[in-house]
């Protein structure tokens, strides 16, 4: 049978998974509303009309880093100008302030710092949970605990134990960037590979830590390039069923070297179009999320017509894409969120970092 939209419908509808050639073929499709209105059944069937949101805040704590990503734009080496690394007094008076304003989640990643002993980021977990034992700590990408395994002279186990000990409560998704190897190769050689970012992830779940799923998109991949990268996340889904949300994140072109190539970061509907194929095709995960700082306000409100049920949080201070070039503003309130989410015909609910509801509005 030929693939058809029509036939990738009537599969969907019957609750059946969709095939890597369906995916290609959705993302290649010419009638993207017709892609985002089948995304927007599939979320409906299973979150109704209900959109999360968090108060959370960002401390990205460093941007100096061993690593030299082609897409970065946050990285510094120690003495280059606008390195810097926050003391321990600055990340308790930044959890503090977000305790104050009532945040639920602090969100922490930075760089690779070559300097920073272990203890640094055990007292780092430490000090944001002396703030409040209620604030989550979601931290370290899957690339920073490899970096921190090795740096301790632990196995990833026993690292994860040892960090869960200081308080670590769960993880971001970053670091997975593009698995496919041709492609990770020219964005990051020097991160770890896509296979071990992968096995990373699987320990953490087994660890018992839930975490997020990422994929930047729109600099140098292909679409089977992405359909290949969820493809693996749902298999490794299908195995630990640890990740709560699948984020794709869109490339931001400037101050970095990817930034002169002739697709300089997906354009809107390419970034609909890739919301609503994750929604169809990742059938395991519970959520799909528009990060509205890298999207921009208005097409992450559009994108809950396409199948998104999470807009993340009032964040508070984003460096890694604002560095990049991120338009969008460094926070938004919570009566903004939630006017954001009701305008576009959505029920707001505000959610910790494990997706418990915390209020309906």
């Amino acid at each position: 049978m030929s693939i058809s939209l029509a036939t990738i419908s009537g599969r969907v509808h019957a609750g059946e998974r969709i095939s890597d050639e369906e995916a290609l073929f959705l993302f290649e499709s010419r009638d993207p509303l017709a892609v985002g209105e089948l995304a927007a059944a599939v979320n409906r069937r299973r979150n109704g009309d209900r959109v999360f949101f968090n108060v959370n805040r960002h401390i990205n704590h460093t941007n100096i880093c061993v690593n030299r990503c082609s897409f970065c734009a946050f990285y510094r080496a120690a003495d280059e100008l606008g390195a810097y690394l926050y003391d321990l007094e600055e990340i308790r008076n930044r959890a503090a302030e977000a305790h104050a304003q009532g945040a639920t989640e602090i969100h922490i990643v930075g760089g690779l710092h070559p300097d920073l002993p272990f203890d640094f980021y055990l007292a780092m977990l430490r000090t944001v949970k002396e703030v409040s034992p209620d604030l989550h700590v979601k931290a370290f990408t899957a690339v920073e605990i490899e970096y921190l395994s090795r740096l301790a002279g632990l196995s990833t186990a026993e690292t994860l134990t040892v960090l869960k000990e200081a308080g670590l409560g769960s993880l971001p998704g970053g670091g997975a960037e593009i698995f496919a190897p041709a492609v990770r190769n020219r964005l990051c050689p020097e991160k770890i590979s896509g296979d071990k970012w992968l096995a990373i992830m699987e320990e953490v779940h087994r660890a018992g830590l839930k975490s997020n799923a990422t994929m930047l998109y729109g600099h140098i991949e292909s679409y089977a390039d992405r359909v290949d990268h969820m493809r693996r996340l749902r298999e490794l889904q299908d195995r630990t069923g640890g990740f709560q949300v699948f984020i794709p994140l869109a490339f931001q072109k400037d101050n970095n070297p990817l930034g002169h190539l002739k697709r300089p970061g997906p354009g809107g509907v390419d970034a609909l179009l890739t919301l609503a194929v994750a929604r169809i095709y990742l059938d395991n995960f519970a959520n799909i999320k528009a990060y509205w700082v890298m999207l921009g306000v208005k097409i992450a409100q559009t994108s809950l017509a396409f199948g998104v049920n999470d807009l993340d949080g009032t964040v508070v201070e984003e460096k890694i894409g604002h560095d990049a070039g991120a338009a969008s503003p460094q926070t938004m309130g919570r009566d903004e969120i939630v006017s954001l989410i009701r305008t576009a015909g959505r029920v707001p609910v505000e959610r910790d970092t494990l997706y418990n509801e915390l209020r309906v509005y």
